[in-house]
């Protein structure tokens, strides 16, 4: 494994840890507050559908020649390291609440119990929260192991992997701050899409892979400067 692939790795089981708990935290309220067996359904749901969709993109991504594929891969990268960099800012900032997962689950758990009681032997209300926090928490890293494995035709092993290392490290995961992980997935998610993006256009990097460790060094330094020229603002 190179040290591109290998800093790439790291990146997917972070995000895997953090967004596998979130998904967790929202499994978990609704069935505490209403039904564990719907709540469980509907996460089950999510995870089947999830699977369905890397297994259909993954096949579909590893037919494309290889720019191709480079660019595609690039630009999904972007897509979703953009979103994780841009809350990190915000919140780092000051702009944007901290995510806790302690207030979500009491969040969660106050909303589950003030929408009525569970009637009968299914809670629609259970499924339908555990499907929809499921299925939108898994998505980004749905896209990201799918990048992580077709390129080596290992889909199913690629997901396992990180969603396994990811749910393996995140006790001691726990004791970082999760927007710094936060921000540290997004800086390396964006300069790999830069990268792959750009090769898949037809660009030829000086120095090869060890022009991503400059690119991960402006993005990192373009978002300290974007933090603490929103903190300037704010303080205004």
């Amino acid at each position: 494994m190179s040290a591109a692939e290998l800093g790439f790795f790291v990146s997917v089981f972070l995000a895997c840890s953090v967004e596998a708990v979130e998904a967790l935290t929202i499994v978990m309220a609704v069935g505490n507050g209403r039904s564990w067996p719907s709540a469980l359904s509907g996460a089950g749901t999510a995870l089947v559908l999830l699977a369905a969709a890397v297994a259909i993109l993954g096949s579909a991504l590893s037919t494309l020649p290889i720019d191709d594929f480079r660019l595609v891969i690039g630009v999904l990268l972007l897509l979703v390291g953009v979103q994780w960099l841009r809350k990190a800012v915000l919140r780092a900032a000051g702009l944007k609440a901290v995510h806790d997962e302690r207030d979500v689950y009491e969040r969660e758990l106050r909303a589950a119990r003030g929408a009525g009681r569970a009637g009968g032997w299914f809670d629609g209300y259970s499924f339908a929260v555990s499907l929809k926090g499921v299925l939108l928490e898994g998505l980004e890293i749905a896209i990201i192991v799918v990048t992580f494995g077709s390129d080596r035709h290992h889909i199913g092993l690629a997901a396992l992997t990180v969603t396994a290392a990811g749910i393996a490290v995140r006790a001691p995961l726990a004791r970082v701050p999760e927007n710094t992980m936060k921000f540290a997935v997004g800086v390396m998610l964006c300069s790999f899409g830069i990268f792959w993006s750009a090769e898949g256009a037809g660009v030829s990097w000086p120095g090869g892979d060890a022009m991503l460790l400059a690119i991960i060094a402006v993005m990192l330094a373009s978002s300290m400067l974007a933090v603490l020229s929103l903190r300037r603002v704010r303080a205004r």
